[in-house]
């Protein structure tokens, strides 16, 4: 099983002038690092998701700006948001096996504002590459059918996010 993961990094691109930098380390994630997690999460969460030998999601790491016009498109919530996940699963489409065994199952795109991961990382005092990889994580789950409409699921939704960011080596505390 393996992931196709197509990395978009219009942060850097939109605003070449942001600094982001805290002190002298560059809080950019490389394509493959990107990769390497979303393989190992998918190993994880294997028995939620349909079958395929192997998937594709695309991320997006974007500004406020742009997720802002996304939020206010496919939500009617003209503000910025930190992710928004774009599930390809939801829609009933016919698979035949022959299909599924020749392309990758495409799950869907996330798209996520360093913006918003920025101010949310200083106030949770930990990295932006842990920021980044938290709300990726969420973003994951619900592409796989993952919601929060209450307290509970909430809480069993950030659960998990905790194991697969300690799958990958990142401690986080979200007392």
């Amino acid at each position: 099983m393996s992931v196709e993961l197509y990395v978009e990094d219009d942060f850097y691109e939109l605003s070449p002038t942001t600094s982001v930098k805290i002190g002298d380390t560059d809080p950019r994630i490389p394509a493959e690092t990107w990769e390497n997690w979303f393989n190992r999460w998918l190993e994880i969460l294997h028995p939620q998701i349909p079958p395929a030998p192997s998937y594709e999601i695309g991320l997006r790491l974007t500004d406020d700006a742009q997720i802002q016009e996304l939020n206010a498109q496919y939500r009617q919530q003209n503000k910025p948001t930190d992710v928004l996940a774009f599930a390809a699963l939801e829609v009933d489409f016919p698979q035949s096996k022959e299909m599924l065994a020749s392309i990758p199952l495409y799950l869907g795109d996330i798209i996520v504002s360093v913006d918003t991961a920025q101010r949310q990382a200083q106030q949770q005092e930990h990295s932006l590459p842990t920021e980044l990889a938290w709300l990726a994580s969420h973003g994951l789950l619900h592409l796989l059918g993952w919601d929060h409409p209450d307290e509970e699921s909430l809480g069993r939704m950030l659960e998990q996010q905790v194991r697969l960011l300690n799958i990958i080596g990142i401690s986080i505390d979200i007392e």
